[in-house]
């Protein structure tokens, strides 16, 4: 059999913080990692973060997964915006001929994620960014999986389970994505299980926004300067999403008024606010380990999670003894590894391989997806 040579792929990644876009080369043939490449980041502006969470607000009552009311549309068409910004400074930046480029693999922002609906929604032009690019683009890469049953997400752990192996890591082992929303891919021999496990920093960043004004808990020294509070801790990790069995996948804005009903944080101080909240999401990662097949021995954490020793050292307390490391310690991108996933999946949507699969989104069938444009 003939090898397939690799292909040159950007991924961008607007993630479920919406601070911003992230940008990744990956030469790939959608199977291995030959190279990971350079990363790069394009921030929101504060007035740009506004409007996306305007966005996100306005999208709660969609029907129609094309249907751009209100501010959506105006939103859409600063997230392509931005897209398009991130990917020329990266090609300038890097020396890179955008004729060298096979693929971009373009996420967008998620506004509403309902597969209970087979509703997934993401804004995000990838017809227009194309045209601005000259670069062909795959993008609406979870439709196709929800459309046809599946969750939608999580959508990277086709992507972690080449890392790992690439890695030669004792198997089984795990990648955790901190995000807004925290996910889980556990990968074996030859099962590979992957579901959302809770919140990641998406509530924590919320709650400090609201009290203090700060955009996110920078260092964790806020979490870390506080106090858990246990009660309210065992009252957050009582809701019922983290003893339902996977696949299952969260929309960003699911805790929302239920934290608000039984947490009880309006009476804490920001630190112990936070301390708390922090501390939710690592009981959460514990509770989705112990539903695993079996103990990884290993676990790589990526997300913007990572960057925040409180959590991390949370979380290595619920996960101990098996050994806890960052992305950027084994050689990928702890900030940018869902972009590297999207420049993967870009390659594998063009060679019609799976993207996602029964295991990770429960889909009857494994799935390819994405839409191609091709100037």
């Amino acid at each position: 059999m003939q090898a397939v040579q690799p292909l040159t792929a950007i991924g961008l990644m607007n993630g479920t913080a919406h601070d911003g876009v992230d940008v990744a080369l990956v030469d790939t043939d959608g199977e291995s990692i030959a190279r990971l490449g350079p990363t790069g980041y394009r921030a929101y502006a504060e007035h740009e973060r506004a409007l996306i969470r305007q966005a996100i607000a306005e999208a709660a009552g969609l029907g129609n997964r094309a249907a751009r009311p209100g501010c959506l549309a105006q939103a859409e068409a600063l997230i392509t915006a931005a897209h398009a910004e991130a990917v020329e400074v990266f090609l300038t930046k890097n020396g890179l001929r955008r004729g060298a480029i096979a693929v971009v693999g373009f996420h967008g922002q998620t506004v509403l994620h309902a597969p209970e609906r087979l509703l997934t929604v993401q804004l995000g032009d990838g017809r227009a960014l194309a045209v601005q690019l000259r670069i062909p683009v795959v993008y609406d890469v979870r439709a196709a999986d929800v459309a046809a049953g599946g969750q939608g997400a999580p959508l990277a752990p086709v992507f972690h389970r080449a890392l790992v192996r690439g890695l030669g890591r004792t198997l089984p082992a795990a990648v955790i994505n901190l995000g807004g929303v925290a996910s889980i891919t556990y990968v074996g021999q030859s099962d590979l299980v992957a579901f959302d496990s809770g919140p990641g920093t998406a509530l924590i960043d919320d709650f400090l926004r609201l009290r203090i004004g700060a955009a996110y808990d920078d260092g964790g020294k806020i979490a870390g300067s506080g106090r858990v509070h246990k009660d309210a801790l065992a009252r957050l990790l009582s809701h019922a999403y983290f003893t339902r069995r996977p696949p299952k996948s969260l929309d960003r804005e699911a805790f929302g008024p239920w934290l608000e009903k039984v947490g009880g944080l309006g009476g804490m101080s920001p630190e112990d606010g936070a301390a708390t909240l922090t501390a939710f999401t690592a009981g959460t990662l514990a509770r989705a380990v112990a539903m695993l097949p079996r103990p990884p021995a290993s676990f790589i954490v990526a997300g913007g999670g990572s960057r925040n020793p409180t959590l991390m050292r949370m979380i290595a307390g619920e996960l101990a003894p098996p050994r806890l490391e960052t992305a950027d310690a084994v050689g990928a991108s702890a900030k940018a590894l869902e972009a590297q996933a999207l420049a993967y999946l870009a390659v594998r949507s063009l060679r019609g391989l799976p993207l996602t699969v029964p295991s990770t989104t429960g889909v009857a069938t494994s799935m390819n997806g994405g839409v191609l444009v091709r100037l």
